[in-house]
């Protein structure tokens, strides 16, 4: 069969460089948001085992000193730990309290705000404490190599630049002995900034700038530079009475200090993602990246570059934590890093890639393996001629079909592997037969029902005329296949507020239907003929029932609605249709009419910081579950739109939405004018995407490992069959993987994801990503193919879940500790010796800390009363079916210094760190985290720039209410409109501009998003996020 456009290149296998990492963190963090060690796991929170006393300790209170007591951990298998298992059993990654045993001694509880934690001798800023802290910590990052004791590591430290601090500042303060290090102002056996190294010496090979001279010699008195002078490999003395605590008594404190005022740290010589953004961009940016190797590091989610396709899948369909997978489960347990794979399965392929071959083998259907099912592959060994093939998954020798038979060539390779894309490529699809069909008949194509509520608010605001006006123009741009005239999907149309009205537009009639189904507690569909119908023949009635809602319910008073019974409504209409589909629900309020699914105000601020604030994230009535499980068995997936100006109960209308694979949009206070383009753009996206219906996911993994737990917009039926009434462009799916068994170096680890879904056109089809990762029985193998960027996705949906069965604080404490554990194992096992000071970074996880604090910052994460509930739950629920590049932005938001665009070149400007020190008040800042866009205006802006982007002549005169930029004709405003559009572009929500002037009032949102700084709500800024997971570091090793 001929590929066209199919090329196999040249194989652009050169080791791949150590990823950098992703960004974090918005929303409000936290004023108890304490971090410490967990220990001991309850699988059920609230009922300690027998002997083991509930810890009350708060969370700044001390961490084991000390490996873990044998005995302490209980496992399940979720998880991991530091050094060998204990006693044989598995640690689980979110647990209950520590064990209050043997832990060492135990430290007075952080503050809080009101007393000071400390006598408070020498009182000094938040910046001039996180300096003495970091001026006291060196901080030196080393890329991978392997175990002191097998090598020494070949290649250089990554420098975190910044100039060179002369040597009394490099002095490494070493503590004696056992001695008390108050918590706060404590210099961990002081970390010092080191001497700069160039910003990407990278380990083993891989490209980098000159590699610092190693012959440099170790002065007295300064840390070890890159020379690795050899130390002794003992860690240190034993660090007393050091306690994981925030500096500055707790997040937000006050910041308390004994001794005298040091010297202000630079912030550059911390690990910046930018930096590290930017040299994935120069290195690998625009390049074609061909995946031909097993096991390479693909670039960052944040550089631009050609995919080609060459035996693995595209990085845009899968990533993984790391590339590399530990031999054993003994190891996965020592380095406790997660093992995982972020799925996005539909994801966009730019223009300039080669979309998916469709193989069609006809009635004989896709080639399996007999035994575990995996699919014609890549991975299959042909022996015998050609006449049999070898599983790569299991092993199994199974026949070639007849049809299927070809010759091998001199390596043993079929003469027509480069013709058949299963042979080739990374990713296919395959035509399914009927054995993959409902009922074993051909499915139908899809349906879009829009439902909208016409209860008083609606019609009043304007919202309904609005949403009917738009469906005019949107129903033309339905989706269809490439070779299709017109789309093959059918419409409905549902209004309601406490009952439903449903809609007859066969093309027959001349005016459209209206039916009333008041009984909502058995909810039927009163018609099936002319009910769903092909927009382009019945367009005329269509559009005069469009014209008519408006006004047919123009002088409605009734506020109550319904909610359930609308859901179940659409539901049965798919079904009686015999199809799958989707429903655009437009909906403004809380569903307070007697009614399946009624639900009430329960948003409790007494609740916050208590170990009841989970059910504040789980639906208040159970009918939602039992309802999104007959629309994922029926392939019904909820689109919601939500326009709320108070309490909706999020966390129990988004529960439909989120296990179906639908997308939730949330517009609060709904304005007409500044809101409409942002919805309708929004609308417009959805309904134009591209989508799978009725889908059902399989991820099969070859012997020693298998997938054990999967976060996103999915619902399980069983352990193996993740099934989505609908998949889009931009949902992903993130996959953890357990060892049930030793990996083997040679065969790798293999990972294939196969989707069976409903195209838009009705056909039955199968979507197959293959990837493969190498295995290694040295650890440093493992960190050095890490991808922080995916780890942060990992870690997100991971701790999203836990808070539905867990108390925030135990799920925040285990973040800490598990980043703690994973930085420990690494210093332990793959750094030269060095002193106990130093805080060593692997390349691949440098950015970790910075990221990892923004996650614990986030809104979801952080209890406070101004932070609305239904606010954290929407963000928990969009968080929960991101993708990599969306986490990516989210946590960790783009900010680019407007004010110095260079309107000769095409180019963005380069991005800045976020945080506050790098704003100026003659400056104008973009910052853009996937939701929400920010133009930050600094109070001494030039007018010329304020003219050219709001045609007004001052700082003064510009106006704060504006959601966009004047359509105006100079080079200036062009360019900073076609930036908006391009990072726009990528995203799957339209982001609402907010024009923000400096020391104005709406400035207090804004700062909320400078995510390296200590935040508002009490987070932690990131360099004292780095001493506390310093630490942590500390402790662990000692």
């Amino acid at each position: 069969m001929s590929q066209q456009g199919y090329v196999a290149a040249p194989p652009y296998s050169q080791s791949q460089p150590g990823i950098g990492g992703f960004s974090a963190g918005f929303g409000p963090p936290n004023s108890s948001l304490h971090y410490g060690h967990y220990g001991d796991p309850n699988a059920s929170y609230s009922a300690p085992q027998p002997g083991v006393s509930k810890s009350t300790v708060p969370f700044g209170s001390s961490a084991p000193v000390g490996p873990p007591p044998l005995g302490t951990h209980q496992f399940s298998q979720t998880s991991f730990q530091n050094g060998p298992s204990t006693s044989g059993q598995q640690p689980h990654r979110f647990q209950g309290p520590p064990h209050p045993s043997n832990t060492g001694p135990s430290y007075p509880p952080c503050s809080h705000q009101s007393q000071p934690a400390y006598p408070n001798t020498a009182s000094t800023s938040p910046t001039a404490q996180l300096a003495n802290q970091l001026n006291s910590m060196q901080i030196n990052s080393y890329g991978p190599g392997t175990a002191p004791s097998s090598r020494m590591p070949s290649g250089h430290p990554a420098s975190f630049q910044g100039p060179q601090l002369p040597p009394p500042t490099q002095q490494q303060m070493a503590l004696p002995p056992g001695s008390q290090v108050p918590p706060p102002a404590n210099n961990v056996n002081g970390l010092c900034a080191q001497p700069p190294l160039p910003p990407m010496a990278r380990q083993d090979g891989i490209p980098g700038p000159v590699p610092p001279n190693p012959n440099l010699q170790q002065l007295s008195g300064q840390p070890p530079g890159p020379g690795y002078h050899p130390q002794q490999a003992n860690y240190g003395p034993q660090m007393a009475g050091s306690q994981l605590s925030y500096p500055g008594a707790f997040p937000g404190g006050p910041a308390q200090l004994s001794g005298p005022q040091q010297k202000k740290l630079d912030p550059d010589s911390i690990p910046s993602p930018i930096q590290v953004i930017e040299n994935d961009k120069a290195s690998r940016g625009g390049q074609i990246y061909a995946t031909n190797t097993r096991g390479q590091v693909p670039p960052l989610v944040t550089t631009d570059c050609v995919i080609q396709d060459q035996g693995h899948a595209s990085p845009r369909y899968i990533r993984c934590t790391t590339y590399c997978f530990p031999s054993s489960s003994d190891m996965a347990k020592q380095a406790r890093i997660p093992l995982a794979a972020v799925i996005q399965p539909f994801a966009i392929v730019p223009p300039n890639e080669t979309p998916l071959y469709v193989v069609n083998h006809g009635e004989t259907g896709p080639i399996r393996c007999n035994r575990c099912k995996a699919y014609m592959c890549p991975f299959m060994q042909f022996i015998e001629g050609g006449r049999r093939y070898q599983c790569g998954f299991c092993n199994c020798i199974n026949d070639v079909p007849p049809f299927f038979f070809q010759h091998l060539d001199h390596i043993g390779r079929r003469v027509d592997h480069y013709e058949r894309p299963e042979l080739s490529l990374g990713s296919y699809e395959y035509v399914a037969t009927l054995d993959y069909c409902r009922n074993n008949k051909p499915p139908k194509p899809p349906a879009y029902i829009f439902m909208i509520d016409v209860s008083y608010r609606n019609i009043n605001s304007g919202l309904v005329k609005l949403i009917c006006d738009e469906l005019k123009t949107l129903l033309d741009k339905l989706p269809r296949e490439e070779q299709e005239e017109s789309s093959a999907i059918r419409v409905g149309f549902v209004t309601y507020n406490k009952v439903l009205h449903f809609f007859n537009v066969k093309s027959s009639l001349a005016q459209p239907q209206m039916m009333v189904v008041s009984d909502v507690a058995e909810v039927f569909v009163p018609l099936l003929d002319g009910f769903l119908v092909n927009f382009q023949e019945s367009r005329s009635v269509v559009i005069n029932l469009l014209d008519q809602i408006p006004e047919m319910f123009a002088d409605t008073n009734e506020s109550e609605t319904i909610f359930a019974p609308v859901i179940q409504a659409g539901m049965e209409a798919l079904k009686a249709a015999e199809c799958a589909g989707k429903l655009f629900i437009f909906h403004s309020s809380l569903p307070t009419a007697e009614a399946p699914g009624k639900l009430r105000n329960r948003d409790d601020k007494k609740l916050l910081n208590t170990d009841k604030e989970k059910t504040l994230f789980q639906p208040q009535v159970n009918s939602y579950e039992a309802l999104a499980r007959d629309c994922v068995a029926n392939g019904c997936c909820v689109n919601l739109f939500l326009f709320p100006n108070q309490y909706v109960d999020v966390a129990s209308m988004g529960v439909v939405t989120m296990y179906t694979g639908g997308t939730l949009y949330k517009y609060n206070n709904f304005q007409l004018d500044a809101d409409s383009p942002q919805f309708l753009s929004d609308l417009r996206k959805d309904i134009e995407k591209k989508t799978g219906f009725d889908a059902i996911m399989r991820v099969r993994t070859s012997t020693g490992f298998r997938a054990t737990d999967f976060f996103g917009a999915v619902y399980m039926n069983n352990t193996t069959d993740v099934e989505m009434a609908a998949v889009d462009c931009d949902k992903a799916v993130t996959v953890e993987f357990k060892h049930d068994d030793k990996l083997n170096e040679d065969s790798g680890a293999l990972i294939q994801c196969a989707v069976l879904y409903t195209s838009t056109s009705g056909q039955r089809r199968l979507r197959i990503h293959n990837i493969g990762l190498n295995c290694s029985s040295q650890l440093a193998d493992i960190y050095k193919t890490c991808e922080t960027d995916a780890l942060i996705n990992f870690f997100a949906k991971s701790a999203f879940k836990a808070i539905l069965s867990q108390p925030l604080k135990a799920v925040r404490e285990i973040l800490v500790n598990q980043t703690a554990h994973m930085l420990a194992c690494y210093r332990k096992n793959c750094a030269s010796p060095s002193a106990v000071s130093q805080l060593i970074l692997p390349d691949a996880m440098k950015v970790l800390p910075v990221y990892m604090n923004c996650l614990l910052k986030s809104c979801v994460l952080v209890g406070r009363p101004e932070i609305p509930t239904d606010e954290r739950a929407y963000h928990r629920q969009l968080v929960m079916s991101m993708g990599v590049a969306d986490t990516q932005l989210f946590f960790y938001p783009q900010l680019l210094p407007i004010h110095s665009l260079d309107l000769k070149s095409d180019a963005v400007p380069a991005a800045v760190r976020c945080s506050e020190e790098r704003l100026s008040e003659a400056g104008a800042f973009l910052l853009a985290n996937g939701l929400t866009m920010f133009l930050w205006l600094g109070v001494s802006t030039p007018p010329e720039l304020i003219q050219g982007l709001f045609n007004v002549p001052s700082f003064a005169h510009i106006s704060t209410e504006a959601t966009c930029l004047p359509e105006l004709d100079n080079p200036f405003s062009k360019k900073l409109k076609s930036i908006l559009e391009h990072i726009q572009r990528q995203k799957p929500y339209t982001m609402k501009l907010i024009i923000v002037k400096q020391r104005e009032q709406p400035e207090m949102l804004f700062r909320q998003f400078l995510v390296e700084d200590k935040s508002i709500y009490g987070g932690a800024s990131y360099g004292d996020f780095l001493c506390c997971v310093h630490r942590e570091i500390c402790q662990l090793l000692s």
